[in-house]
């Protein structure tokens, strides 16, 4: 398939960690941004958000529980 270079202006910041990101996944800046592209033109990204905003709707209590353990002062027993 022929490539067409496109060019865009982003924040430094942005520019770095699509950098790295392109790296951590064995792929050039070209492929990575191809890719984010067509997986949110396909709705997957959509979806995988939707499924994991759903699952933390239905494990919010778990996530609470986990939290307020982590508050509780280290040695404190009940009585």
């Amino acid at each position: 398939m022929a490539k067409t270079q496109l060019g865009a202006r982003v924040d430094e910041d942005v520019a770095e960690l699509a950098k790295k990101r392109a790296a951590d996944l064995g792929l050039s800046v070209g492929d990575y941004l191809a890719r984010l592209v067509q997986d949110d033109a396909s709705g997957l990204r959509a979806r995988a958000v939707g499924a994991a905003a759903r699952f933390l709707a239905e494990h919010q209590s778990v996530f609470d529980e986990a939290e307020q353990a982590q508050q509780k002062p280290r040695g404190a027993r009940a009585a």
